[in-house]
């Protein structure tokens, strides 16, 4: 089987001790036989401490799980990801006391485009993403892995219709912001302080046309080079720092 096919697995040194750290539910955790030092180690001791089942098995059978993948020794067998509502990513801005910063991926097909952004916008400070059901990757085991565990502890919605979320995040007084190879403006001279609802589109296609209607504001990445365009994930990392960048600044001036 493919290991796409699996939505409840987490392998990976890091991606298995994000998820015991997080305290969310795990069912077993299969260790490679004969693996217990270095990270493993620390691995099987918050198992034990959370007691949850460590099982040592065979390489062969950690193989056969992903599909030959890197495992590094470790799977954790996990419930399916549990998607929110757009609501509980504005919560977490309130909580956290802070306008919200939403990325929102349209035709983000690519589980490796989309774990590495998630990883990014973890770090980055954003409170959520929103994904469409179809013309999307999901949360799977690849992008558990990529992501290096960050999907545990970001909020995603999985919605019917990206227009339908811009409405909804509109109302909010979320500013919504698209980065589109035509536009007139840089990100970097662009003002994205206050709440910003930042959408990412594929590489091949960019935004939908009724997406880029929707925008209030089109950025664009410039480039010099020969290549046309950027990796998604590439692209999206750099206009998320920009925001971060800017509300730091803001911050400052603000002091």
């Amino acid at each position: 089987m493919k290991q796409d096919e699996y939505d409840d697995l987490v392998y990976g040194r890091n991606a298995v001790l994000e998820v015991l750290k997080s305290n969310k539910d795990i069912n077993k955790i299969f260790i490679e036989r004969g693996q217990k030092h270095g990270s493993i180690h620390e691995i099987i001791a918050k198992a034990k401490e959370s007691r949850i089942v460590t099982v040592e098995v065979e390489k062969s059978k950690l193989d056969s799980l992903v599909s030959k993948a890197n495992h590094q020794g470790v799977i954790a067998i996990v419930p399916p990801f549990n998607y929110c509502e757009i609501e509980d990513i504005l919560e977490v801005a309130k909580q956290r006391q802070e306008t919200p910063f939403v990325l929102l991926l349209d035709g983000i097909e690519d589980p490796h485009n989309l774990g590495a952004i998630i990883r990014t916008a973890e770090t980055a400070g954003v409170h959520g993403i929103i994904i469409p059901k179809r013309r999307s990757a999901a949360i799977n085991s690849t992008v558990s892995k990529v992501s290096a565990g960050a999907v545990t502890h970001m909020k995603v919605a999985r919605v019917s219709n990206l227009n339908d979320a811009v409405r909804t995040l509109k109302e909010q007084g979320v500013w919504i912001i698209g980065t589109d190879g035509d536009a007139k403006t840089n990100y970097y001279e662009q003002d994205l302080t206050g709440p910003i609802g930042l959408i990412i589109g594929s590489e091949g296609f960019g935004m939908s046309k009724l997406l880029k209607e929707n925008t209030d504001i089109l950025v664009k990445i410039p480039m010099k080079g020969q290549i046309t365009s950027l990796n998604a994930s590439v692209a999206a990392g750099i206009v998320m720092y920009e925001v971060v960048r800017q509300n730091n600044l803001q911050m400052g001036e603000n002091k």
